[in-house]
């Protein structure tokens, strides 16, 4: 069991650990070029199901029609803050939740866009008595990891419910895709989890969902992931920063417009370890509608309800903090978006029988194990390369 204590002594040392990362980096932040003058950024990228905006970025050739020489490096979770941190690896796509602790203590990165919407949920087991978050009082609550945004938003919610989260529930860390078992076996009364295991759940009609960050409010109109990009990189090259942006927010565009598409793209092309149709039912159920303004928000929120669970400081000044961490750019706005029209594929869009697709696919793979899910850290560690599909 984790008590606060041990909590606070985790998220601080890979907060700190981060920040000093940070600080030995020798590095120059100033862009390199290639010889036909596209900047060269690296980005980063664990294999999870709603990365799929950086995929199709690359894949689609929005980063070099932003004059972007883009390479994606695969990293491991549990280093994935630090490399950015340090500049090795220069933007990613993550959780806004994950970040703020770290940049709380001195995490050098700046967030630029709201990329999705969505993928987080508590869940308990199909017909329990427990029917809402203050029935969770006294219960043990499964977690893929101390830290991890399903924590954090299962902290949230039961901080915005009146509970504590530090005394009033035991947290339990299981693998992500072996918390299913957990409940079945009784090791765990409930679980936070996010997409596409919670999803899968749901299908073999195992839980029921106490909150659904997809439909239930306040958190069902909150940007879950930004654009992140390494500070010093961010301020030294406000133009390179501000077109990266742009790449990735089209390809959240193109993503929202062909779901399916992007599903099958992120497992056929081998970013993800996960199944075509699964993984696009997952997809289609985040809201890929990028948004400048949309990020900031939720920044705000995030730490308001981090606050409330005692996970921030209670006196941090989240107006100046947000000003500090959020670049906004010349053009990159949502007028921009908005106004930004991408190809709509043949068979791209979630099929009516979706749901029918999937419990195929299910029959004929058996539940699947290696999943990397949306903020979710893999069963298995991941070894970290650099790929060039």
């Amino acid at each position: 069991m984790w008590n606060t204590r041990s909590l606070l002594r985790f998220l601080g040392s890979v907060a700190i650990g981060s920040f000093l990362l940070a600080g030995c980096n020798k590095k120059t932040a100033q862009a390199e070029k290639t010889s036909d003058g596209l900047t060269k950024i690296k980005v980063g990228y664990i294999g999870l199901t709603c990365e799929a905006p950086l995929y199709v970025a690359y894949e689609k050739g929005y980063f070099k029609e932003q004059g972007i020489d883009a390479e994606l490096v695969k990293c491991e979770w549990g280093v994935f803050k630090d490399l950015v941190g340090m500049g090795t690896i220069h933007v990613v796509q993550q959780p806004i939740m994950a970040f703020l602790k770290p940049i709380e203590e001195g995490l050098d990165v700046k967030l630029t866009a709201g990329i999705h919407r969505g993928c987080l949920r508590v869940q308990v087991p199909l017909g329990s008595s427990m029917k809402t978050v203050q029935d969770l009082k006294g219960k043990r609550i499964g977690v893929p990891g101390m830290g991890t945004p399903p924590f954090i938003f299962a902290n949230r919610v039961l901080g915005d419910n009146g509970l504590d989260p530090r005394n009033d529930v035991q947290w339990k860390v299981f693998p992500s895709a072996e918390l299913g078992l957990a409940l079945e076996k009784g090791e765990i009364d409930a679980l936070a989890c996010s997409e596409p295991i919670g999803l899968l759940l749901l299908s073999e009609k195992k839980v029921q969902n106490i909150v659904d960050q997809t439909t239930d409010e306040p958190y069902a109109s909150e940007y879950c992931c930004d654009v992140i990009v390494n500070g010093k990189f961010a301020d030294t090259n406000p133009e390179a920063t501000a077109a990266l942006t742009k790449a990735i927010m089209k390809g959240a565009k193109w993503v929202e417009t062909n779901p399916r598409a992007a599903a099958i793209m992120s497992v056929e092309k081998k970013y993800i370890a996960s199944n075509p149709e699964l993984n696009a039912d997952a997809i289609s159920r985040l809201r890929y509608v990028p948004s400048i303004e949309g990020g900031k928000v939720a920044i705000r929120r995030a730490a308001e309800g981090m606050k409330r669970a005692g996970i921030l400081k209670p006196d941090m000044d989240i107006d100046s903090s947000i000003k500090k961490i959020y670049r906004e750019y010349p053009g990159v706005n949502d007028e921009w978006i908005k106004s930004l029209v991408v190809e709509e594929v043949a068979m791209g869009q979630v099929q009516p029988n979706q749901g029918q697709l999937v419990q195929q696919e299910l029959m004929t793979i058996g539940s699947p194990t290696e999943i990397r899910t949306c903020c979710n850290p893999a069963s298995k560690a991941m070894a970290a390369k650099t790929t060039t599909p």
